[in-house]
């Protein structure tokens, strides 16, 4: 990502980013915030469907908001998720904002563990598996995983469902 080509599909003169931002590291990170901000309200969006009494199925809708904005918004899920772009450190309202979203999940899940929705004794594997999992599905798009296992790109939120919910019936405790 470049000052020169965001000018460029802005349609201004090369120069005229640093009149609002001082480096290429202050408009990235002005860039993160905003995609930051969208994500979180996207998955805000998609929580406010979800029954407040059943936790794994909140995760769901947490996990397909997640899955499903990163897939629609790929540049923007790059820049917040890698750390090659910016010094995410140095970012107090991005790593603050992802925390809480970590964090959102991890308790969603805690909840669905308090519930005895999970057949599991180990939480922390399920949480952690669960951010692996939405992640990595993420990742994989991104880096054009996606034909190689034959999923074609008009299938990709349908596939990205169908693993969520096999994921959801590996951990949820048979009734």
């Amino acid at each position: 990502v470049s000052v020169r080509e965001a000018a460029r599909r802005a349609g201004v003169s090369p120069g005229a980013p640093f009149r609002h931002f001082p480096s290429r590291d202050a408009l990235i990170q002005a860039v993160a915030e905003e995609a930051q901000r969208r994500f979180r309200a996207e998955i805000e969006a998609a929580l406010a469907g979800a029954a407040p009494g059943d936790p794994l199925s909140r995760f769901r809708y947490l996990g397909l908001a997640y899955l499903r904005w990163a897939m629609r918004n790929p540049t923007h899920f790059e820049i917040i998720s890698s750390r090659r772009l910016f010094d995410h450190d140095r970012a107090a309202v991005i790593s603050r904002d992802n925390a809480e979203l970590i964090e959102l999940t991890e308790q969603t899940l805690a909840e669905a563990f308090a519930a005895g929705q999970l057949r599991t004794e180990d939480l922390r594997q399920v949480q952690i598996a669960g951010r692996a999992l939405v992640y990595g599905f993420a990742r994989m798009n991104i880096d054009g995983h996606f034909p190689r296992w034959g999923v074609a790109a008009p299938e990709a939120e349908r596939t990205a469902e169908a693993i969520l919910d096999l994921f959801i019936e590996g951990i949820a405790r048979r009734s």
